[in-house]
């Protein structure tokens, strides 16, 4: 288990694609990093469409830096200081086979996670977190070379306009969720209860490592050489991002 820190978004991603590569390579254990976001970002799917989702000029109004995963899934706005993230790496076989039972698993560490800090909260399907019908959490994962890697995140706190002011939410998603306001939608660990940040991420910790062998550790010098190589090549590149 790697302990909290903010990155950029070019590296958070580069890490976890490099920590992957280690944990393929067996000179890593399967790694649980919690991170957060040095600026605030926006981070699409691996297939999306940037300018279909992402506000590109209220993004550069506002500092907010844009990254694509390698992983699916939607957008997500990544505030500094607002949200905690989490990734797990482990080989495949450790996770179940079925994606979905593999996102309710770890699903479960959350809704434990905010139990200990006196919040009631429920899986839904395929990955988020619920706390009383709203968003606190979402997730996407990939399975790549026998590797496992899973990032979601956990909302701390909430600016629900700087929120959506640089996403843009597809009416189709709304219907889904029968709603017109996306705002509507998501909630935070402080609107449901006012816990410290640092209670917040031993909770997460303790949650995600019971019934677990681990230990407290570091990454490596070629893990972080790696990282930033990758954050170089893929995750701050124009054309990764942009897809082209």
């Amino acid at each position: 288990m790697l302990r909290y820190e903010a990155n950029t978004p070019a590296m958070n991603m580069a890490l976890d694609e490099a920590i992957a590569e280690a944990v393929s390579y067996r000179v890593a254990g399967p790694t649980l990093r919690f991170y957060g976001w040095d600026p605030s970002a926006v981070s699409i799917g691996r297939f999306q469409d940037l300018e279909e989702v992402v506000d590109m000029e209220q993004c550069e109004r506002l500092g907010v830096q844009v990254v694509r995963r390698s992983t699916g899934g939607g957008a997500v706005f990544h505030d500094s200081g607002k949200e905690i993230t989490y990734s797990v790496v482990c080989p495949e076989d450790m996770m179940p086979n079925d994606i979905n039972e593999a996102y309710q698993e770890i699903g479960g560490w959350l809704v434990n996670a905010l139990k200990l800090i006196g919040i009631e909260a429920t899986f839904e399907p395929i990955n988020d977190v619920l706390v009383n019908g709203k968003k606190i959490s979402g997730s996407a994962q990939s399975r790549r070379q026998g590797i496992f890697t899973q990032h979601g995140t956990l909302l701390y706190d909430i600016d629900r306009v700087r929120m959506f002011s640089v996403l843009k939410v597809p009416p189709d998603k709304l219907d889904a969720h029968g709603i017109e306001d996306a705002t509507e939608r998501v909630t935070s660990v402080r609107e449901q209860k006012k816990v410290p940040w640092d209670f917040v991420i031993a909770a997460m910790a303790n949650a995600f490592i019971i019934n677990k062998q681990w230990y407290v550790g570091d990454l490596t010098t070629d893990e972080m050489a790696r990282a930033e190589l990758i954050a170089r090549e893929r995750y701050a590149n124009e054309d990764w991002t942009f897809g082209r």
